[in-house]
């Protein structure tokens, strides 16, 4: 069995878990510091209901998928690639702006939390579902972006859920480390390395729902005479040319095959295919530039002083 897809998904679930366990303890610190530990409950209830909440998500979308094939039979073979590159472009969205947002707002993330959690607390009687709704969309937001990715990777089978399944447990016991046992973790270091991994693995699904897109709208021209003006190249154009991508601009297949390790991993964490075309080569670098520079321009901005104190987060 071929576990190579489950790397994106642990490597994104990791991120994204950490985050969340942040922002969960960080609440539980200042609950802890404000004697109102009898609120402890409603944070584990939040993150049990983001947890529900997002494979509920996952569940909806899925069986929604499953109907359009089922309700339109004869037009499963553009439905699959379609939807797959559709959802490719949200989870495109959805991590690029999590990556640039997370590495703006981690400066003030702290503070930011202690103060939702101290209004919380002054609200009295309603203070258990201002915990909860606080922990629960934290959770909720961080799951959703996961399931958008798995749901991107639907033709990889369950193997991108053990991947989620295992970061998951990976982020708890990083929070338990931080947390609960007080070990010191250089918060801002890891979301470094796990911001350029994040990068070339969204990078990667430009490629990936290019393809899906390309792939959608040659089954359509195949089933439907007056839809084969889709595929605008043709031999006359370009040797061995795709339906919407262009020539072909990059062909490993004999060297590094993406269907053989250590292609095959390649392939699932950074997007990387033995035929790459011309529209997905620029779209990938303008991507990879545009991208890259914001990220890596928010990494070099003056920290200041209590982000610098906050950077290594330790049990209180």
């Amino acid at each position: 069995m071929d576990f190579s897809a489950a790397l994106p998904t642990f490597v994104i679930t990791l991120r994204e878990g950490v985050e969340a366990a942040l922002v969960v303890g960080i609440v539980l610190a200042c609950l802890k510091k404000a004697k109102a530990e009898q609120l402890n409950s409603w944070v584990y209830a939040g993150v049990v209901a983001g947890i529900v909440a997002s494979a509920l998500v996952g569940v909806l979308f899925s069986w929604g998928i499953q109907a359009l094939s089922i309700t339109y039979p004869e037009y499963a073979p553009v439905i699959s690639p379609l939807l797959e590159a559709v959802f490719g472009v949200i989870a495109l969205a959805l991590l690029s702006w999590m990556l640039i947002w997370m590495t703006q707002q981690a400066r003030s993330l702290k503070g930011e939390i202690e103060g939702n959690v101290t209004s919380a607390i002054k609200q009295g009687t309603t203070a258990g579902w201002g915990i909860f709704g606080l922990i629960f969309i934290a959770v909720l937001r961080e799951g959703f972006e996961t399931v958008v990715f798995i749901i991107a990777n639907l033709q990889q089978g369950l193997i991108p859920v053990l991947g989620a399944f295992s970061g998951l447990i990976g982020a708890v016991a990083i929070g338990f480390l931080l947390f609960k046992w007080g070990v010191k973790i250089n918060i801002r270091t890891f979301f470094q390395v796990m911001g350029v991994l994040l990068l070339l693995i969204v990078a990667g699904l430009v490629i990936g729902a290019l393809r899906h897109f390309d792939q959608a709208a040659a089954a359509l021209a195949q089933m439907n005479l007056q839809s084969q003006g889709l595929c605008f190249y043709y031999d006359h154009f370009a040797k061995d040319p795709s339906c919407l991508l262009g020539p072909m601009v990059w062909n490993t297949t004999s060297v590094l095959p993406d269907n053989k390790f250590p292609g095959v991993v390649l392939k699932a964490l950074f997007g990387y295919r033995s035929k790459i075309y011309l529209v997905q080569a620029v779209a990938y670098l303008v991507f990879l530039f545009a991208i890259g520079s914001i990220y890596f321009n928010s990494l070099t901005m003056p920290m200041g002083d209590s982000a610098k104190r906050d950077k290594s987060v330790q049990k209180n």
